[in-house]
């Protein structure tokens, strides 16, 4: 195998690797092996008949794409590490040359990682963070914390009031007529949520369990269903409970049955720490991104499309994989925002140039500063590691690649960055 590099310019780079003919013949001769049962050649019984007669037959082309992914992957491993290019893109491959008795080329451009000059980037000028607790947000902790304590029992003697739970059976039809997702039976309905579309839920109150009410509403212009948006529909529903709700008095008792304080008034200093904590954090958080901001407003590089829509790849299969979690589909959250594949990736672009812009420049600042990792970041990374995958530290030691090790290190020295830059910002 050799290989040659061509600098395509904005840090694109070709590869043309050309594989020994011997070696595309070793390749051809698998490729017949493996597929050699499934055709038929007449006066051969299945997989006898000779690699000569079925090329004779079936094309000399036959076995040359088989023949051709068995070699490339290898091929361009090599050729890619041995160019010493730090590659950040899916390869781009195309055949040149693929023929019996010659050498197999073909070429793979990839993007490769762009220099970046830096300007400020320690001092630079941001907008002061303000963080403070107000006394509305300790009630709405508190009101959230009784929510979730209150005590629910069935209603039997009243209609239905805002702020219930209404149990029903519905049907939505569209022009008389029912439309896919417009049914439900033992739904559990929070009067006053919101869920349900335009003044759904406000006209159920007043109404009594047993009854058949028919709601009038209008979809919403921007509905997620095309061809239920903007227009009006008529649900058949039928109540059939109401479920209520009652909140436990903010006292001295509702504080010891809900924390380790024995007085409303210490578990209420305890929530505005608390409060406070979390603030100061996303605080934290936020300087960092407006300090990463400015110093990519005052960097220079160049960033290849390949390597965005890698990233922008990469993006797209982490939410596929939360969706997932999560028990949906990338085709169910389609179906519910009205997106497709393109215009989902189109949404992701400009995250993933902003993380890779934002990774670029902290990983410049860390050589800048010659920033250097110790054994102990490193062994307390691992230690951090072996938790989050719940395995032994040893164990996921032994598993990690000396590619993968250099990688660790680099996110270290980037977080290292990240602290000198936000430390060194002024504040106005």
């Amino acid at each position: 195998m050799s290989f040659k590099v061509e600098d395509l310019g904005k840090n694109m780079v070709k590869l043309t690797i050309e594989v020994a003919a011997d070696e595309f013949e070793k390749a051809m001769e698998t490729a017949y092996q493996k597929n050699k049962n499934k055709l038929t050649v007449q006066g051969f019984r299945k997989g006898k008949a000779p690699r000569s007669i079925v090329e004779k037959i079936y094309g000399p082309g036959v076995f040359y794409e088989d023949a051709a992914n068995e070699v490339m992957p290898e091929a361009y491993e090599k050729a890619a590490d041995e160019s010493g290019l730090d590659i950040v893109s899916k390869p781009e491959i195309d055949i040149v040359q693929i023929e019996k008795g010659k050498e197999f080329i073909f070429t793979a451009e990839v993007a490769v990682k762009p220099e970046v000059t830096l300007g400020e980037y320690k001092g630079v000028s941001i907008d002061k963070i303000e963080v403070s607790v107000s006394d509305e947000e300790i009630d709405a902790e508190l009101n959230r914390v009784r929510e979730q304590n209150a005590r629910i029992f069935t209603v039997e003697d009243r209609p239905v009031a805002d702020g219930d739970e209404a149990m029903i059976d519905f049907e939505g039809f569209v022009d008389d007529a029912p439309f896919a997702g417009g049914k439900g039976e033992d739904y559990k309905l929070v009067i006053g949520s919101h869920s349900f579309i335009d003044t759904f839920e406000e006209q159920l109150i007043g109404k009594n369990v047993g009854e058949e009410v028919e709601v009038n509403v209008t979809f919403p212009e921007d509905y997620h269903a095309k061809e239920l948006a903007g227009r009006p529909a008529k649900f058949k529903v039928h109540i059939k409970g109401i479920m209520a709700k009652e909140l436990p008095a903010l006292d001295d008792e509702f504080a010891v049955d809900v924390s380790e304080f024995d007085t409303l008034a210490e578990y209420k200093e305890d929530i505005k720490k608390n409060l406070l904590e979390k603030k100061e954090k996303e605080a934290k958080y936020a300087k960092e991104d407006a300090v990463v901001d400015k110093i990519i407003e005052g960097a220079a590089m160049e960033i290849p499309d390949a390597m965005v829509d890698s990233q922008t790849r990469q993006m797209a299969e982490e939410y596929a994989q939360r969706l997932q979690m999560q028990g949906l589909s990338l085709e169910q959250y389609f179906k519910f925002t009205g997106m497709n594949a393109n215009s989902f990736m189109e949404n992701l672009k400009p995250q993933a140039l902003k993380r890779i812009q934002c990774r670029l420049v902290l990983e410049a600042v860390a050589k800048s500063e010659n920033i250097e990792v110790s054994d102990e970041e490193l062994d307390k990374e691992y230690e951090t590691m072996a938790q989050n995958y719940r395995m032994e530290k040893e164990k996921l030691v032994e598993l990690v690649s000396e590619k993968e090790k250099e990688q660790i290190k680099m996110d270290i020295a980037v977080q290292k960055a990240v602290d000198i830059v936000r430390d060194a910002a002024k504040e106005k």
